[in-house]
């Protein structure tokens, strides 16, 4: 976990000191943001040393294809999702190479993302945002988008992977699981952000006896859900069912849960987030995206897409891939070589070294996006524009084996929930709102409301019914 690098010294922010390094420039509320600020414009491969331990970025399109080579690189892991294995095991996102049990699982699971399986899904989809909009529609005032995402994409996975309701989107209590199951994932985090500092093991016993009650919470319940499933008739309706006539013991299956629920929620909330925050403040993106849902999904701002309807709300599509490229949630992977190797920056690297994909500044390459790459265009997308970009200049879902399983399920979602939301309201943002950022195990637009109203015809001639679906009042 050292990360020499063989003693070599790569580009680097100004004003390093002995002992610290770089630690003075760090903001510890905006890591990830700060990093940023302070490598741009130093070249596509920078470090930055934190006490002993040198934490190398990845911040140019073309080395990060590069290091996507699956024949001379695979997945690393970083101090952060070594900590993380404290909560997930090993699950798909946080298991080395060469456990069993990853390929086992990857193996396993495939077969839950296809499409028949992504059909039954729809369903569970569809009902949630009914609560969602249920909800947001006996609020009064603007609603606070990210908590509002964040609590439908929880519901529809709980009820995907293993058949569970928190209530979180019809009752006023929060489920106790979810309070625990963040303090958990962020004593993990905290730890590994600890790793680096000297008495970092003394910290992280600390952290951990503060925090064992909150993981001795989310393994019982989760152990007690995977008891009671297992002492029934076992089918395969959801992921569990699928893990549990498998070879998977009953740990890793609570892994595997963890991991769904915590990379795979978060990951879509705050790409929904993110591209109502930029709809709010394109007027013309977000016309054609309305424009869009109108003609897929008729008249009825109730109007619910099937299954095949999804697929062709490709300017939908645009807006969330460019969302995603701007602020991918989920903002970098990390990899090493699977032997010695030197980079075509000169730079040798050894298996044990690793280096991070900077994903918001690799999405942001001139070379590939142009001058204006700092900019939301969701015509970026246009199949005309995408043909001949370069390869791996776009990877929001990771790369190569250890890319995310659930893409399929989280942008079927995400397309979905947006198209949905789109055609029912219309929407505005409060123009003095500037975005902040929360960074957590993945990014967050922070604080960003949004004002709905019931949308009218865009003939202007007739209203679309002032009540939903389900008999809720519109919110006005």
């Amino acid at each position: 976990m050292k990360n020499d690098w063989s003693g070599q010294t790569l580009p680097h922010p100004a004003g390093r000191r002995r002992v610290v390094g770089d630690v003075a420039g760090v903001d510890r509320a905006r890591p990830l943001q700060s990093t940023m600020d302070r490598v741009q414009g130093l070249g596509p491969l920078v470090e930055m040393q934190v006490f002993g331990q040198k934490f190398v970025f990845v911040t140019g399109a073309g080395l990060a294809a590069e290091l996507c080579d699956e024949q001379r690189f695979h997945k690393g892991l970083s101090p952060a999702l070594e900590a993380l294995r404290e909560f997930a095991g090993d699950g798909l996102f946080t298991a080395r190479d060469d456990e069993i049990n990853w390929k086992l699982a990857h193996e396993l699971l495939m077969p839950a993302f296809t499409k028949e399986a992504m059909q039954r899904y729809h369903p569970t989809m569809l009902e949630t945002v009914r609560e969602l909009f249920a909800m947001w529609d006996a609020q009064d005032g603007p609603v606070d988008v990210s908590v509002g995402m964040t609590k439908l994409t929880m519901e529809t996975l709980s009820r995907a992977a293993f058949s569970h309701d928190f209530g979180s989107l019809t009752q006023q209590e929060v489920h106790p699981f979810i309070p625990a199951m963040i303090a958990a994932l962020s004593a993990g985090q905290r730890i590994g952000s600890l790793n680096a500092m000297p008495g970092a093991s003394v910290f992280a016993k600390r952290v951990r006896a503060r925090n064992q009650h909150h993981q001795d919470y989310v393994d019982s319940m989760l152990d007690g859900i995977i008891a009671e499933r297992r002492a029934g008739e076992v089918d395969d309706r959801d992921l569990l069912g699928i893990m549990l006539g498998s070879e998977l013991d009953d740990l890793n299956i609570r892994y595997q849960i963890l991991t769904f629920l915590v990379a795979g929620h978060e990951t879509t909330s705050g790409a929904l987030s993110f591209a109502l925050y930029y709809l709010s403040r394109h007027p013309e993106a977000l016309a054609r995206a309305q424009a869009e849902t109108d003609v897929v999904l008729g008249p009825d701002r109730d109007a619910e897409p099937t299954y095949e309807q999804v697929a062709k709300l490709r300017s939908v599509r645009r807006v969330l891939d460019e969302a995603l490229r701007l602020w991918p949630t989920a903002p970098a992977f990390t990899r090493s070589p699977r032997e010695t190797t030197e980079l075509s920056t000169g730079h040798t690297m050894r298996p044990e070294d690793w280096a991070i994909v900077l994903l918001p500044m690799v999405h942001r390459d001139p070379e590939v996006w142009g001058d204006d790459a700092d900019e939301f265009d969701p015509d970026r997308f246009l199949p005309e524009r995408s043909r001949g970009r370069a390869p791996h200049a776009y990877k929001p879902f990771g790369t190569g084996m250890r890319s995310c399983i659930g893409r399929q399920f989280a942008l079927h979602e995400a397309v979905l929930v947006l198209a949905r939301l789109l055609h029912r309201y219309d929407l505005s943002g409060d123009p003095d709102y500037a975005l902040r950022i929360s960074e957590r195990l993945t990014l967050m637009p922070e604080g960003f409301e949004l004002s709905l109203r019931p949308r009218t015809r865009t003939t202007g001639e007739t209203p679309w019914p002032e009540t939903s679906s389900s008999g809720a009042p519109a919110r006005s």
